[in-house]
């Protein structure tokens, strides 16, 4: 593997104007030949997926993760993986994993001069946000999100124009222009907290209908919202999970707060992606279900064994573009490069830190 005489020294500061590409130059493609040497550098990694990707197909997938690994030894790269991301690129070529928020904030403690985010497209902007000295890559641009693209800047002005006074707090789950006109962010596990923060009657919990409804159950506050969803976690409903009840006796059924207030009411628990985590490795019971994107419990799964999955799949297929073939593509090419621009991303930066720090 040899690199373009164009590459900057690692570390080099961001000349403004040029592509990644123009900065840091192409690299030769790998051989991806499944070679004794490969089996055994990646036999670790395969001992935690074993239980999911069969032995049949991992020689097809090795040398990938291989050569991503190295890869990002060239480029000083870390690789940001969601949790719904598949198993092969959660534990097989991560640096950092997590929920949409929590992946930029560990991504701007590190050292790396490149940020491969395997998620959707608004993560990768609020890592820009968040680390705007470094390089964001996203392996897929047109890995999007229904939530986020359903308000635009625009539909949070039209709303501040109508309701004076009332603060609009945007989900993470939103385009940074979106983020530059509110107020601050909010999580699914922080909204009760930055809702109740303000000390006013009212306010806007936007895009997301169903977590304003969940998060104004739970508080005297009146919860005005937009009419945003996820299309994976609206699908869920109350009687499925009765149904799983029936057919399952003695599961326990964890959702996530995008799903609609009764798919909620009927679960024994309801948290954000890392709070399901955490409390199925704190709980560890005989039988779960989690009521999220498919792949999750996947993940989950060889980190907490003894623990039978019942698996309901509803799967995003925004977060199934990424694929380990275009990690590595992103990593020779340096493709595709996030770009915001920065008098947007100072005032989305505000409403960010405002949620850090909880200072409104």
């Amino acid at each position: 593997m040899t690199i373009a005489q164009t590459t900057v020294p690692v570390g080099a500061p961001i000349e403004r104007g040029l592509t990644a590409l123009e900065r840091f130059g192409k690299l030769d493609r790998p051989d991806l030949r499944y070679t004794p040497e490969i089996a055994e550098a990646t036999a670790p990694i395969y001992e935690k997926v074993k239980h999911i990707i069969p032995a049949i197909e991992w020689p097809a997938l090795a040398p990938t993760i291989h050569a991503i690994n190295e890869l990002k030894k060239k480029r000083n790269a870390v690789v940001l993986a969601h949790n719904y991301m598949t198993p092969d690129i959660y534990h097989g070529v991560a640096d950092i994993v997590g929920d949409s928020l929590q992946l930029a904030i560990e991504a701007t403690r590190t050292d790396a001069d490149v940020i491969v985010q395997c998620g959707v497209h608004f993560m990768a902007e609020t890592s820009k946000i968040l680390s705007p000295e470094k390089t964001v890559l996203i392996p897929d641009m047109k890995a999007g999100c229904s939530l986020a693209e359903s308000i635009t800047g625009a539909d949070v002005r039209a709303l501040r124009e109508r309701n004076p006074g009332v603060p609009i707090i945007t989900y993470v789950n939103t385009s940074a222009e979106v983020k530059a006109e509110c107020d601050i962010c909010c999580t699914s596990s922080n909204a009760l907290q930055v809702v109740e923060s303000f000390g006013v009657d009212k306010v806007f919990l936007i895009p997301d209908k169903y977590l304003a409804a969940n998060v104004g159950n739970k508080t005297d506050v009146e919860v005005l919202t937009w009419d945003g969803a996820c299309e994976v976690h609206e699908r869920f409903t109350g009687q499925e999970l009765r149904d799983y009840r029936k057919i399952e006796p003695g599961v326990k059924i964890i959702a996530h707060p995008e799903c609609p207030p009764e798919v909620v009411a009927e679960a024994d628990f309801s948290g954000s992606t890392a709070h399901m985590i955490n409390w199925v490795k704190t709980e560890r019971p005989k039988k779960v279900m989690m009521v999220t994107e498919c792949s999750m419990a996947d993940n989950v799964a060889s980190e907490t064994p003894g623990v039978d999955y019942i698996r309901p799949c509803n799967l995003c297929p925004h977060m199934k573009r990424i694929t380990l073939d275009k990690i590595l593509d992103a990593l020779l090419e340096m493709k595709e490069e996030v770009v915001v621009d920065p008098a947007v991303a100072e005032k989305a930066r505000v409403a960010v830190e405002r949620m850090i720090n909880l200072k409104i």
